[in-house]
């Protein structure tokens, strides 16, 4: 038997066990794919040995720290931001004007039970929420009322609450398998705890922090007020404190709390959004924009949220740089200011966007921590999700092949209502709100392959849209 004949017998034995057929579309869709999962994966293994987001974000978060809008330190950042992507090697770099809201911390933050004949005179942990009027210098006096949702809190009615302190603490649901979700089910009591007592006559609120982890550690967040109800004093307390402060309720009454915050609101100042970008080199007026936002909360070093974000995106460019390769479209990182007091340079983006007529084929924001990658949330309509979702086998390598509806970020949401597309980060979700907004987001608490390998999903997936668009 001829050598010719061995092999058409195999295939032909092959075809009849049904297997030639699929090995024949696995050949075909690995040629298919090769460029790209090539180049894939050499963006993964770059960023890998290179580790330069990590640096980065030691940089920021250590020697700049923590970067609320309108600070000196959120100025230093505008400054190193636009000196990175400058050094990286953008095609431009930029800086787009934004007036910020200037709100201060001060350095009086104290809750003390002053009311108690089990305890007697017992300090709490708590830390004013952002954007809270101060107290008087002696403080705020009241007796504690606890409630759970705002109709509980109507039910209750001016009569229970008026002239009280009320205590919101509805935990994040424990059970929720996506913290996101259960962080989404309990923030109202926070963003809009104290509007809602005001309405009844309190004279200012305590809310559980958000997060699952039960600690002496408060987390700090924002709140607004609403025009025409008087603006109360709003504080946070840790999770043990929120349970002892329970427990103590359910065993007598009448227990009385003062409150002491020294935060204020001043004028607005001037600060920027800072752009950088690749500029395309067939459809250069075709834009993909990945970005993450460049404030933070004065606790902590703003490590996770969202220091790893603008580095991730200015890593992700860098990236590119120095594989040398060139996109259709450009490639624009956005590192975005007052994304946690205001959202203006989301805002302000979107609306010189539409003002300049910019066409932006898809927006990718990480903003969920620098932990491991697990895919990519889309918020855009079906059919859209389907093209990205052919491009999951390019991050299955680092088990980060989901791509699935759902939310893109709140930096580029003004453009969602433009009609572009936005795509979020996802990763591992489990310890984000353990650091969330608290003096525990600091840099030690950021995994270096973890950060890079978030930087490697973006530059992978805006590398792709700019090739292929959407």
């Amino acid at each position: 038997m001829t050598v010719m004949k061995r092999r058409l017998g195999l295939w032909n034995g092959l075809l009849a066990l049904g297997l030639l057929v699929p090995l024949m579309a696995r050949a075909q869709t690995d040629s298919n794919a090769q460029p790209y999962l090539e180049r894939a994966t050499k963006l993964i293994d770059r960023a890998l040995q290179e580790r330069q987001a990590y640096d980065m974000l030691r940089e920021l978060t250590l020697t700049i720290g923590p970067r609320l809008s309108g600070s000196p330190q959120a100025a230093a950042a505008v400054e190193w931001g636009r000196q990175k992507l400058v050094q990286i090697g953008a095609d431009s770099v930029w800086l787009q004007p934004v007036m910020v809201p200037r709100w201060v911390r001060g350095e009086v933050e104290e809750a003390e039970i002053i009311q108690s004949t089990i305890v007697g005179d017992h300090p709490l942990t708590v830390c004013a929420l952002g954007g809270s009027v101060g107290t008087p210098e002696m403080g705020v006096i009241g007796e504690v009322i606890e409630v759970h949702d705002f109709d509980e809190l109507a039910r209750l009615g001016k009569k229970a609450i008026a002239g009280k302190i009320v205590f919101f603490n509805r935990p994040m649901d424990p059970a929720e398998r996506n913290t996101f979700r259960a962080y989404g089910g309990a923030v109202n009591q926070r963003t809009r705890g104290a509007a809602e007592a005001a309405k009844y006559g309190a004279v200012a609120v305590l809310v559980r922090s958000m997060t699952t982890r039960l600690d002496d550690v408060p987390h700090t967040g924002g709140m607004r007020y609403i025009a025409g109800i008087p603006k109360i004093p709003a504080a946070a307390i840790s999770t043990l404190d929120a349970e002892f402060l329970s427990r103590l309720l359910k065993r007598e009454d009448h227990v009385r709390v003062r409150l002491r915050l020294s935060c204020e609101t001043l004028p607005d100042v001037p600060s920027a959004n800072v752009i950088g970008e690749i500029r395309g080199s067939e459809k250069p007026d075709e834009i993909i924009v990945i970005g993450g936002h460049l404030d933070s909360w004065d606790k902590g070093h703003g490590a996770h949220d969202d220091g790893a974000g603008c580095v991730q995106s200015i890593e992700a460019l860098r990236l590119l740089r120095a594989l040398g390769l060139h996109p259709k479209r450009t490639i624009r990182a956005v590192l975005f200011m007052n994304e946690e007091n205001g959202l203006r340079g989301g805002r302000e983006y979107a609306r010189v966007a539409r003002q300049q007529g910019w066409r932006h084929v898809a927006a990718i924001e990480s903003d969920r921590g620098g932990f491991a990658p697990r895919g990519f949330s889309v918020d855009a309509p079906p059919a859209v999700v389907e093209k990205l979702a052919r491009w999951a086998y390019l991050f299955e390598q680092i088990e980060a092949g989901v791509i699935r509806r759902g939310g893109g970020g709140a930096d580029i949401s003004p453009l969602k209502r433009q009609g572009v597309p936005t795509i979020g980060l996802m990763v591992d979700s489990h310890r984000y709100f353990d650091y969330h907004h608290s003096d525990n987001d600091t840099f030690d608490k950021v995994n270096e392959r973890e950060l890079e390998l978030g930087a490697a999903m973006l530059a992978i997936l805006s590398y792709v849209l700019a090739q292929e668009g959407l």
